[in-house]
């Protein structure tokens, strides 16, 4: 794993947080699942924005789980706005991915936190 602190310098890296969760099904979930999402999302959405740290990007549904993605200058600090909102799903299993720097860096840093 790459140096977290070195990372964090890099000024110009677009940095992620990535929360992955387990669905009722091995599809896009139940209807109350989508519902359930979506209602998360826009206060996901509300939180980042008020708390300037970055943008709730969306998701992606299938296979069983959703992800869900956000971006700003600090993983770390969008995490922190986000980790209550993402607790508070009931979906489990579930994990986040904090990418401290580039997807297309095969060196950057990540730390994965259990939900």
């Amino acid at each position: 794993m790459a140096d977290v602190d070195s990372a964090l310098e890099d000024g110009d890296a677009e940095q992620a947080v990535i929360a992955r969760f387990r669905l009722a099904d091995d599809g896009f979930g139940a209807l109350g699942d989508r519902v359930t999402v979506r209602e998360a999302q826009g206060m996901l959405t509300e939180a980042i924005e008020r708390a300037g740290v970055g943008e709730f990007d969306g998701n992606e549904f299938g296979g069983g789980e959703v992800v869900l993605y956000a971006y700003g200058p600090d993983a770390g600090a969008l995490f922190g706005v986000m980790e209550p909102t993402l607790r508070g799903l009931p979906f489990r299993p579930a994990h986040v991915v904090l990418r401290y720097g580039s997807a297309s860096d095969p060196t950057v840093a990540e730390e994965r936190v259990e939900l």
